[in-house]
């Protein structure tokens, strides 16, 4: 299928107007009735590993208390066999093995076997839980054998720009699945599928080499920027415009939904894949599943929202984006401290520019000792999670690490306070808002609740309580609602309780440094 010009479509999708908000038309829940608030958990961290079980046993057996929790959704790593025994998937060998095949000296992946992955998301939905699917669609690493062919080298910090005239070199490309045997796919790679790589095994020399010579077609021109053109990321590059790649891609995204029992997609790297790519397979998976509200969330890794506006544009509604510009926030703020303005906490983000396209988050498996390293400080952690999980706009994403024990970024008092936070979601995040900017170091919002929920006042703090003034609590007047009656608000964090007027004012406190959320006296 011709290329589309993405300058040009780019434009013409502005003059017709943004798309319907991404949210609005997707699956948040297998209960599509509820009225319940929604609530993604990812369910790992980098090195997850679980001593006593596969880690797709261990979901299992957590599954009744994420349900218990209102988690609605949970995105688990990536199902496929990696290069490695160990690995975590990203480093995607074959997307077809999901832990069945003898292939790179296991059976099972890093997380466990397709029965015990199928068997838990079978347990996840009978809990009212939908799973979510990485896709690494991006490259692919390991390959069974060397190809000789041609290359350009290209300068790794700008993809443009040649460094040397075309040369052969042998490159690991040939992808064969023997362990396979043809079970699932029959399709095998070759270096015509690929658009480059960076190791040349004959010389033994890495670098960043565009192939060339017959079909290849060179990067894809419809990819990030960065770098001059970002196609290229790691392993062997996945050139997306070939038909017979479109095709087996296509059917392995219909395959692994009605063979798992998932429900949506991740997409890992999407700046490095050909936009018109992504949005033929999410539409055939839409199509083939007969699921018009397939849930799917991309990862664009940039602070910069600007960035991320001209994807809204090209996918249609059919992608939500990972705030990462709010989460850049949150990072900066837990840096700087209370000399952060929390009244711009929102300023530039994809939550205040589009919050129907917008999966919020506080960290993910990338933010320790990855490459896309801004891990925000636990002084900063449980009011980042306060904002994302009780403001009512946006899609909250909750990471592992910072609710279950683990030995990358685990802290009990984040973790204890998450919690609480998450179970004030489910019970009390309803109704319309008021914002409360108190002060730079502080500020508030009310919900109203609705007729089946209390509502909440919250209140957000960055003051140091050891700094002088900074040091006495916050006092805040807030309104909880004109009806409510003369009653009292008690704090869920051990704070005490407010008298509120019948008229709803009620002056609410706050330590230097912490999160406070007051529900009416006697709340369930």
């Amino acid at each position: 299928m011709a290329q589309k010009n993405w300058l040009i479509d780019w434009v013409l999708t502005r003059l017709r107007g943004y798309p319907r908000p991404a949210l609005e038309g997707m699956r948040l829940s297998p209960n599509r009735t509820s009225s319940e608030n929604g609530l993604i958990v990812q369910f790992f961290t980098w090195d997850s590993k679980h001593p006593g079980m596969s880690w797709w046993q261990h979901f299992e057996a957590e599954v009744p208390r994420l349900a218990e929790l209102g988690v609605t959704q949970v995105w688990l790593p990536p199902p496929n066999k990696a290069m490695t025994k160990m690995g975590q998937g990203y480093d995607a060998y074959d997307l077809w093995d999901l832990g069945e095949f003898d292939q790179k000296g296991t059976v099972a992946t890093r997380w466990g076997t397709k029965e015990e992955l199928s068997h838990a998301v079978g347990v996840a939905r009978a809990h009212g839980i939908d799973v979510l699917i990485d896709a690494v669609l991006n490259h692919k690493i390991g390959a069974d054998r060397t190809e000789t062919f041609d290359v350009v080298p290209v300068d790794p910090q700008n993809r443009l720009r040649d460094l040397a005239p075309r040369r052969e070199i042998e490159g690991w490309t040939a992808f064969d699945f023997p362990g396979r045997n043809g079970c699932h796919s029959a399709f095998k790679w070759s270096q015509e599928h690929f658009t480059g790589l960076d190791w040349d095994h004959k010389k033994r020399l890495k670098g960043v080499y565009r192939i060339v010579g017959g079909p290849h077609k060179g990067w894809s021109k419809f990819v990030d920027n960065e770098l001059g053109n970002y196609d290229y990321l790691l392993g062997v590059d996945i050139d997306h415009r070939h038909p017979d790649v479109r095709q087996d891609l296509f059917t392995w995204g219909e395959w692994v939904l009605k063979t798992t029992g998932g429900a949506g997609f991740r997409l890992d790297a999407i700046k490095h894949i050909d936009r018109y790519f992504l949005l033929d397979f999410l539409k055939h998976v839409r199509k083939a599943t007969g699921r018009d509200d397939l849930f799917a969330v991309a990862e664009y890794w940039s602070a910069n929202v600007k960035l991320i506006k001209p994807y809204i544009y090209a996918f249609q509604g059919l992608v939500s984006f990972f705030d990462v510009p709010l989460h850049d926030n949150f990072y900066q703020a837990s840096r700087a401290g209370p000399r952060y303005d929390l009244r711009t906490v929102l300023n530039n983000t994809l939550l205040k520019f589009r919050p129907g396209d917008a999966i919020t988050f506080v960290d993910n498996h990338e933010q320790i000792g990855q490459s896309l390293e801004s891990w925000v400080g636990v002084n900063f952690k449980l009011q980042a999670y306060a904002v994302i999980l009780l403001r009512g706009e946006g899609h909250p994403c909750v990471f592992y690490g910072d609710l279950y024990p683990n030995e990358e970024c685990y802290d009990p008092h984040v973790a204890g306070g998450l919690q609480l936070l998450i179970e004030a979601r489910k019970k009390y995040a309803y109704g319309d808002r008021i914002d409360y900017p108190h002060s730079r170091n502080c500020i508030g919002f009310v919900r109203a609740g609705d007729a089946q929920h209390g509502g909440c006042a919250v209140l957000i703090s960055n003051a140091d309580p050891h700094q002088g003034a900074q040091g006495a609590a916050h006092k805040v007047r807030m309104n909880v609602g004109m009806d409510i009656g003369s009653t009292s608000f008690t704090s869920l964090f051990g704070a005490g309780s407010v008298d509120v007027s019948a008229e709803g004012w009620g002056t609410f406190t706050c330590p230097p440094g912490q999160v406070q959320v007051w529900v009416k006296s006697g709340s369930p």
